[in-house]
C-alpha cells in the first residue's frame, strides 16, 4: 500500500501558499488513463499528480448515464479533498456523459479529453472513424463536437464493449483480441477514413493491433496528446504551472491495488504503489 504522507503534510502549504505545487489529478475507469498520464510526464515533468482509478466499478461503457454522473461525483469529491489545482477526466465516457453537469457543480477546473481529440481529428482528415465505449458512442459527443467544428468532415462511430475488459487483463497480444479488433474496424474500413479517433484512453494501449489492421495511410488520433496540451495552456492561464520538482505521482484505486499494479508495469517502467480507496470512505467523505 502506498504512504500519502509525503503528500498529506505538504497540501496545505501548497494550496494556502504555493497553489502552483498542488497536484494535478487524474481519474479513470482503470489503467486507460494511464495513457494521460505518459503524457503529463512527457509534456509537464514538473506537474505532482494524483491518479485515481474506479477499478471497481469498470467498465464503464456499458454503464447508464445516472451511474455515471454518480460515480464523477463521488471521485470528484475526492480529489478535491486532496487539494488538487485542477482534474483531467482521463475518462471518455465520463467526459461525454458527466462533464457538463460537473463542471457547473465543483470549483476546481475539469479538463475532458472529448474536445481535444475531436479539434485533433478536424485538422488531420475528412473521413474521420471514432472507436469508443457503447455509452461514448451512444451519446455523440465526438460526431457532435468534430461536426460543429467541421460540418464538411463525416464521422462513423463504433462502440467497443470488449477492448476495456480485454485491456485490463492486459490480453492485448491475445489473437482473440486482434479478431475482435478486426470486427469492430470492418464497418469503418469499409467507409475508407483516413483519420481513426481513439475515443477511449485505454484505447492507445491497443494501437500496435489497430496499426497492424488499418491501412497505412489512416491517422490516429490520442486524445491524451491533446487534452495535456490544453492542460498546460490552462494552467499558464491561472498561474498555475508548477516550476519546482514534482512529489511521486500518488496512485488510488477503489477495486484491488495489486491488479492495478500488475496492470501498471507494462505501461509505466515500472510498478506503482498503490492505496485502496473505498467506495464508502468516498460517500462518507462527500457527507461533510
Amino acid at each position: 500500500m502506498y504512504s500519502s504522507s509525503i503528500f498529506e503534510e505538504n497540501l496545505d502549504d501548497f494550496s494556502n501558499q504555493e497553489p502552483q505545487r498542488a497536484p494535478i489529478g487524474i481519474f479513470d475507469s482503470g489503467v486507460g488513463g494511464l495513457t494521460v498520464l505518459r503524457q503529463l510526464y512527457r509534456q509537464l515533468p514538473n506537474e505532482s499528480i494524483v491518479y485515481f482509478g474506479d477499478t471497481a466499478r469498470l467498465p464503464y461503457g456499458i454503464r447508464s448515464q445516472a451511474e455515471i454522473l454518480q460515480f464523477t461525483r463521488e471521485i470528484l469529491t475526492w480529489l478535491q479533498q486532496q487539494q488538487v489545482k485542477m482534474v483531467i477526466m482521463a475518462c471518455n465516457t465520463s467526459s461525454a456523459l458527466a462533464l457538463e453537469t460537473v463542471r457547473q457543480e465543483f470549483t476546481v477546473p475539469i479538463l475532458g479529453v472529448i474536445l481535444p481529440g475531436a479539434r485533433a481529428a478536424v485538422q488531420l482528415g475528412k473521413r474521420i472513424g471514432v472507436i469508443a465505449t457503447p455509452a461514448t458512442a451512444k451519446s455523440n459527443a465526438y460526431k457532435h463536437a468534430i461536426l460543429e467544428i467541421n460540418p464538411n468532415v463525416q464521422v462513423w462511430q463504433v462502440g467497443c464493449p470488449e477492448f476495456v475488459p480485454l485491456i485490463e487483463q492486459n490480453r492485448i497480444h491475445d489473437p482473440y483480441t486482434s479478431e475482435v479488433a478486426r470486427g469492430y474496424l470492418e464497418p469503418l474500413l469499409e467507409q475508407e477514413i483516413d483519420t481513426l479517433v481513439h475515443g477511449c484512453t485505454h484505447y492507445p494501449l491497443l494501437t500496435p493491433v489497430l496499426r497492424s489492421l488499418l491501412p497505412s495511410q489512416v491517422q490516429l488520433v490520442d486524445p491524451a496528446v491533446h487534452v495535456v496540451a490544453a492542460c498546460a495552456q490552462e494552467l499558464d492561464l491561472l498561474g498555475l504551472r508548477n516550476m519546482h520538482p514534482p512529489l511521486p505521482t500518488r496512485f488510488a484505486v477503489s477495486g484491488c491495488p495489486q491488479q492495478f499494479s500488475q496492470s501498471g508495469v507494462h505501461w509505466l517502467g515500472h510498478t506503482p504503489l498503490v492505496e485502496q480507496v473505498s467506495f464508502t470512505d468516498i460517500a462518507i467523505s462527500q457527507l461533510h
